[in-house]
């Protein structure tokens, strides 16, 4: 079965792209937004706008799976776009740090309830289990994509216009997003085998910690937040304060990180063909514990330069596409096909408590003590993060990474165990 010829799930993937799209450059002019009402204290500010972020994921995304299948969940997902919508419209009008906030803290809580609900809907629409699974890749290349275009699409905007403009834009575009799912047909989801709400939020993250692979996952996403901290959160003041650039410069500086991670994920799937994913994921946690030494020796040594800030970004761009590229294909392989919407969801949330330790870091640390403490710090977790990896994910093809009494794959299920340890 095509994929894309499924007309429902064409149009609440295009829903799901708008919407990441709009995400990406909200992200990009907040920063701005943030250095506009802080200056010095931008990344402070942002920092802890990306912590109320986290925050909502962590609470709000497991809470919405679980209750999800009680509501509709067209209405839900409209309702969702129109409040993300109506919050980034509200953005440019800010005239205090605490209105960004509460703004945030909004449109996070929408965002964190919007994910677990489409992911939900996916299995209902696309019923054909290859195309399923094409469909869970799908999301997560729109998801790799997005963290590179985005910051390029804003650099191109910035030419143009100021940066309170693509607030404008991606407001449009949670509107755009809302009447895709509109013209959807989507199903009310059937009752949950789980009868208590926090069985079902909790179920994932239980596999998680019983199945030795995804707890090396775990402190992968340890090691993808560390150094993705350092650009995302930090960025803005280094570009801005210490190499003179412009709000344009710091949108290219971004675009260097989502560069080398379209490099990488051009890459990938030729290279997974061959070799393990264990190993592209551990080389990945290498390089990026890599990456954050090279801006921590930056910072430390004042070498700071265009050119070289460029090329590290790069390289952290690199290691986070080894490591999260390859995350959905050992998710797949490692649980019972009834499990995978559960382990996607608790992936989410265990990746976004990575990144609610390393935000704050970067930019109530940065903010405070510098960069070079902050990166310090973050380098440190880096490394404590690769080094957890490799010893909760054992090495070695033919040893299964699920116990058979917990789990139990379907017969065409087990070659794919072998092949992703």
């Amino acid at each position: 079965m095509r994929l894309f010829a499924i007309r429902d799930y064409r149009h609440l993937f295009g829903a799901q792209v708008i919407a990441l799209f709009g995400t990406g450059l909200t992200t990009v002019a907040l920063g701005l937004l943030a250095y506009d009402l802080a200056g010095p204290q931008a990344g402070m500010v942002l920092g802890t706008a990306l912590t109320i972020k986290m925050v909502m994921y962590v609470v709000i995304a497991p809470l919405a799976a679980a209750y999800v299948d009680r509501l509709p969940r067209r209405t839900l997902l409209v309702l969702l776009d129109v409040v993300r919508g109506a919050v980034v419209l509200a953005l440019p009008l800010v005239t205090e740090v605490w209105h960004i906030y509460v703004l945030i803290g909004l449109l996070q809580a929408a965002s964190a309830a919007f994910t677990p609900t489409f992911q939900a809907v996916i299995p209902d629409i696309v019923t054909d289990e290859s195309a399923y699974t094409r469909a869970l890749s799908a999301s997560q290349v729109a998801s790799t994509m997005e963290s590179l275009l985005s910051p390029v699409l804003a650099a191109v905007a910035l030419t143009f216009m100021s940066f309170d403009r693509l607030f404008l834009g991606t407001s449009a575009g949670f509107l755009l997003s809302a009447l895709l799912v509109l013209s959807a047909r989507v199903p009310d989801a059937r009752p949950s085998a789980h009868t208590k709400a926090w069985d079902k939020a909790a179920a994932g993250i239980r596999t998680f910690l019983r199945t030795p692979r995804l707890r090396g996952v775990m402190a992968l996403n340890l090691v993808v937040a560390a150094a993705g901290a350092i650009v995302v959160v930090n960025t803005v003041n280094h570009v801005r304060d210490e190499l003179g650039g412009s709000q344009s410069d710091v949108a290219l500086m971004l675009a260097a990180a989502g560069t080398g991670t379209l490099l990488a994920a051009l890459a990938l799937p030729r290279v997974l063909d061959r070799i393990a994913a264990r190993t592209v994921m551990m080389t990945g946690a290498g390089v990026l514990v890599g990456g954050t030494a090279a801006a921590l020796t930056l910072t430390a040594a004042d070498l700071a330069t265009w050119t070289g800030t460029a090329v590290v970004w790069a390289v952290i761009g690199i290691g986070m596409a080894l490591v999260i590229t390859p995350t959905g294909k050992v998710l797949r392989a490692s649980v019972a096909r009834h499990e995978i919407p559960e382990a996607f969801a608790a992936q989410f949330s265990l990746s976004h408590l990575a990144w609610l330790i390393t935000y704050p870091i970067a930019g109530w640390l940065g903010t405070s003590a510098g960069f070079t403490l902050a990166w310090s710090v973050l380098a440190v977790l880096a490394g404590a993060g690769a080094v957890a990896a490799h010893l909760l994910w054992p090495r070695g093809t033919g040893r299964p990474a699920v116990t058979p009494a917990l789990h139990a794959p379907a017969k065409d299920d087990r070659s794919a165990l072998t092949k992703a340890a």
